[in-house]
């Protein structure tokens, strides 16, 4: 018989499993105001996005260094000389 896989953590970041520290997340577990959460003004790419499992899209914020992480893996642009 197939066991159902255990919900994401919602304050785990999906793709690392680190601490996302989501302000909207705290606020939802403890019922005190937060902040607005720094994810508001974060870049988060499609293709940061497309590396969430599945199961936990839309269920778990990904974390700062994450993001951090795949913008700078990004390519930047260059005037050529």
């Amino acid at each position: 018989m197939p066991t159902a896989s255990p919900s994401p953590d919602p304050s785990r970041c999906p793709l690392c499993g680190a601490a996302n520290v989501c302000a909207m997340e705290i606020e939802r577990e403890t019922g005190m105001a937060q902040s607005p959460c720094w994810c508001m003004s974060a870049n988060f790419t499609d293709a940061l996005r497309a590396r969430v499992p599945a199961d936990a899209r839309g269920l778990a914020c990904i974390c700062a260094n994450c993001v951090a992480a795949a913008a700078a893996a990004v390519p930047t642009e260059t005037t050529p000389p």
